[in-house]
């Protein structure tokens, strides 16, 4: 807790003039795409981190619970081979993928590596031309699936970076240049945020591991500095000409705190839970607060819409990953009852992609237990 509040003090601290050119002025040029992600990190009282994240988009995802076997041979989505970034896997991934393609939107890796991707738009910007510098090339939905398939850490995809670039092409089912960023987080507390900015990868260490959407990440800290009044604690009784006055109910030290769905609003609610709730251990404790936090950025059909007559945007999935156990947890819009798996048993050096089935939906459950006579106190 006073390790990521010194790093709000510190973050908060510096000044808007070199932030203008970068998000200040895009911020009023944004395209009014809806799609609200939230991801963020829980330390777990015994050392351990669980990481969440929701997906949000208005169209389908087609999303499945898939595993990459260490050693399986990738490629990234290019049409020509030339710069083309390819690789065997390191390391077994377990993740959701979209659109059925064989790249993880969100996952984790054997090692505790996890992370995702979450939509940016009108900040977004990747290489345009081929790279002459020798650096591998891959299209932005690649990226994840890179990160996770042959680094252990943080600290190595960070030293890897330099050798890659982004794309500008469009994803065929979308029919857009997708504008995303990236989070990732590992078991030794590190995580960053890395985020394509005039065609660079712009890479920012974030110990308090909370990402949304757009604005940069930048903005988002130094937007931070507008809440910095509030507490969990409720406010203390006044008197005001000689009337004692108390807070009408709990909570008033939240007062101010932003509740609608945007991304600098989504950002601020999850900071203010991570670094706020009581620490309980890892596994099924540390899953289900995690779970209860991103309950509360639970979109239902009908709540976002980019205008009245478009289909609803809404939460399509949660996931959760437990960076300590090494278990990947899912939940979906129609089947709320959280499902797990972990590396164990799963033949991680296979020779392909496997589909992990999960109950896409399911009925509400009734209570069959005989009755059970009870006697009060009066």
């Amino acid at each position: 807790m006073r390790n990521n509040e010194a790093f709000i003090q510190r973050w908060v601290g510096k000044g808007i003039s070199t932030l203008v050119g970068v998000a200040v002025l895009p911020v009023l040029l944004v395209s009014n795409v809806a799609l609200a992600c939230t991801s963020f990190i829980l330390n777990t009282s015994d050392g351990g981190r669980v990481y969440a994240r929701t997906m949000e988009f208005a169209f389908p995802m087609k999303s499945d619970l898939i595993l990459i076997p260490r050693g399986f041979a990738l490629n990234a989505t290019l049409p020509g081979k030339e710069h083309r970034a390819e690789w065997h896997g390191r390391y077994a991934a377990i993740g959701m993928n979209g659109l059925g393609l064989p790249s993880l939107v969100d996952g984790m890796n054997e090692n505790g590596l996890a992370g995702g991707i979450l939509y940016f738009p009108g900040f977004a910007q990747y290489t345009k031309q081929p790279d002459a510098n020798g650096r591998q090339m891959m299209a932005p939905w690649d990226f994840l699936t890179w990160a996770l398939t042959n680094f252990a850490s943080v600290a190595e995809v960070k030293a890897a970076l330099p050798k890659i670039a982004l794309v500008d092409m469009k994803q065929a089912d979308m029919g857009i240049v997708p504008p995303v960023h990236f989070t990732l987080h590992d078991r030794t507390g590190a995580s960053i945020v890395i985020e394509p900015i005039h065609g660079e990868l712009k890479v920012y260490d974030n110990p308090i591991g909370v990402l949304t959407n757009s604005p940069p990440f930048e903005w988002h800290m130094i937007n931070l500095r507008n809440y910095l009044n509030l507490t969990t604690a409720d406010a203390p009784t006044k008197e005001i000409g000689g009337v004692k006055l108390a807070p009408l109910g709990q909570g008033s030290g939240l007062q101010g705190i932003p509740g609608d769905t945007t991304p600098p609003a989504r950002f601020i609610r999850a900071i203010g839970y991570t670094i706020s709730v009581q620490r309980v251990p890892s596994g099924d404790p540390g899953v289900r607060l995690a779970e209860h936090v991103a309950n509360s950025f639970d979109i239902p059909k009908g709540w976002v819409k980019t205008t009245e007559a478009d289909a609803p945007e809404y939460t399509q999935w949660t996931v959760f990953a437990d960076l300590k156990r090494l278990r990947y947890y899912i939940k979906t819009y129609d089947n709320p009852v959280l499902r797990g798996v972990g590396f164990d048993g799963m033949d991680l050096n296979g020779t392909s992609i496997v589909k992990i089935p999960f109950q896409t939906s399911s009925a509400i459950g009734s209570l069959t237990d005989a009755p059970v006579a009870v006697t009060y106190r009066q």
